[in-house]
C-alpha cells in the first residue's frame, strides 16, 4: 500500500512501527527502537517518498515574470544611486505587485 508524507505524519508510532515492520530494507533497522521522527525519515527513505510538497505556479508565464523583476532591479540600482526616491518607490511597487502575483498562482 502506497502512503503519501502527510498521511504517515498523522499516524502514532505504533502505527508507524506496524507499517515499517512490514518494509524489507536497511533503512528500517531498528525500527522499534527509533523515535516517531526518526521512524518517519526512514520509512519516507525505503519507500521512496518525497518529505516535502512541491508548489507549481498556474495561470502565469513565471519566467517571464521573473525577467521583468530582474530588470526593475537594475532600474531600482540606478534609482538608488541617483537619489530619485520617486522612481524608487515606484520600482519597488512594481516588483512587489509582480512578486506577489506569483505567490498568489502558487498551489
Amino acid at each position: 500500500m502506497a502512503h503519501t508524507y502527510e498521511e504517515l505524519k498523522s499516524k502514532t508510532l505504533a502505527q508507524l512501527r506496524e507499517i515499517a515492520g512490514t518494509i524489507t530494507d536497511d533503512a528500517i533497522q531498528g525500527f522499534t527502537q527509533m523515535n516517531k521522527d526518526h521512524l518517519l525519515k526512514a520509512i519516507c527513505k525505503a519507500q521512496h517518498i518525497e518529505m516535502h510538497g512541491h508548489h507549481e505556479v498556474v495561470g502565469l508565464n513565471k519566467t517571464q515574470i521573473k525577467s521583468q523583476i530582474k530588470d526593475l532591479k537594475q532600474n531600482r540600482d540606478q534609482a538608488l544611486s541617483a537619489h530619485d526616491h520617486a522612481k524608487l518607490k515606484d520600482v519597488r511597487r512594481r516588483m512587489h505587485h509582480l512578486k506577489r502575483q506569483i505567490h498568489k498562482a502558487t498551489v
